[in-house]
């Protein structure tokens, strides 16, 4: 951000138009909300809280009520340690899900999985957008599963695995990393035959970075505008606020109690250019969203020019 005659200036985000499945979703004229469920019973959030499909069905449908714009269903949990858990195991959890929403869930679902095989059935079976946080690494063959669905995918930064990404070592240039990781990420997708226009691009917020650099993220995010692509940031309920949230020589707040901080940093991604911010708690971040898409909307160029 610069000051420009005492105003300060608010990074202008590109618009783009995704195809998914038979709709278009415009990015970048307002920021999108993907609400989060997860349906597993290690989730660092809310472990276990929606491992019955008729529950989980139920929280599904109580987002988009909440002002969600997409629906994020993961059925392996990629926090700090996690165990990876079988393909046969992540499609028991999150298949029945799908199967009780088709026909009644009118937003999106993005399917949360580093694997093809999660993937093609969860495509089948109604999601239209793929969030590999492996960004392709783990299992190529995910490339080429989306693209015969034509379906978006969101690729994502990450040092290591989620078992071991906390662990270090850390990058010395936490951008340059970023950057390059997520550079790397298009080249995959590039030779797997995916149009740019159908991949989004995610920095990794808690994945492999220290908790300063998940602030220095957020400050620097117009950086990632250079690639091209549109961008997803989630920060919610993250251990880097718990830290910052806590008292002086106080243990990190917990995630349930991460809700003000999670506000500032969606705020920040928004104002940063981010196009889909990637949340818990749909209801409250929806206003956010709304108080930031006016703030950044004030500050832009083209609006102060209109108001002169």
């Amino acid at each position: 951000m610069a000051r420009l005659n005492g105003s300060l200036e608010m990074f202008r985000r590109k618009q783009f138009r995704l195809a998914v499945g038979s709709r278009t979703l415009v990015l970048g004229v307002r920021t999108l909300v993907m609400g989060v469920l997860n349906v597993t019973p290690d989730s660092f959030s809310d472990p276990g809280n929606f491992l019955d499909a008729e529950t989980a069905a139920r929280r599904a449908l109580e987002l988009e009520r909440a002002g969600a714009d997409i629906l994020d269903v993961g059925g392996e949990s990629t926090r700090p340690g996690a165990k990876p858990v079988s393909a046969r195991e992540e499609l028991s959890r999150i298949l029945p899900v799908l199967e009780r929403l088709r026909g009644k869930l009118r937003i999106p679902i993005s399917i949360d999985t580093q694997k093809a095989e999660v993937a093609e059935a969860a495509l089948a079976a109604g999601a239209e957008i793929v969030n590999d946080v492996s960004a392709l690494r783990a299992d190529p063959r995910l490339a080429t599963i989306a693209r015969q669905a034509r379906a978006p995918v969101i690729l994502m930064h990450m040092r290591g695995t989620p078992r071991t990404m906390q662990q270090g070592p850390f990058a010395r240039n936490v951008i340059r990393d970023v950057m390059a990781g997520l550079g790397a990420a298009l080249e995959r997708a590039r030779r797997a035959g995916l149009r740019k226009s159908q991949i989004l691009i995610d920095p990794g917020i808690g994945f492999g970075k220290t908790h300063a650099q998940n602030f220095e993220l957020l400050s620097q995010l117009p950086a990632l505008a250079r690639l091209g692509c549109a961008i997803v940031v989630g920060p919610s309920r993250k251990a880097f606020l718990g830290t910052a949230l806590a008292a002086p020589g106080a243990p990190p707040v917990p995630a349930h109690q991460r809700l003000l901080g999670t506000a500032a940093a969606v705020t920040a991604a928004i104002l940063g250019g981010a196009h889909i911010v990637r949340v818990h708690d749909v209801a409250e971040m929806a206003q956010v969203v709304r108080v930031a898409d006016a703030l950044a909307s004030a500050a832009s160029p083209a609006r102060r020019a209109k108001m002169r």
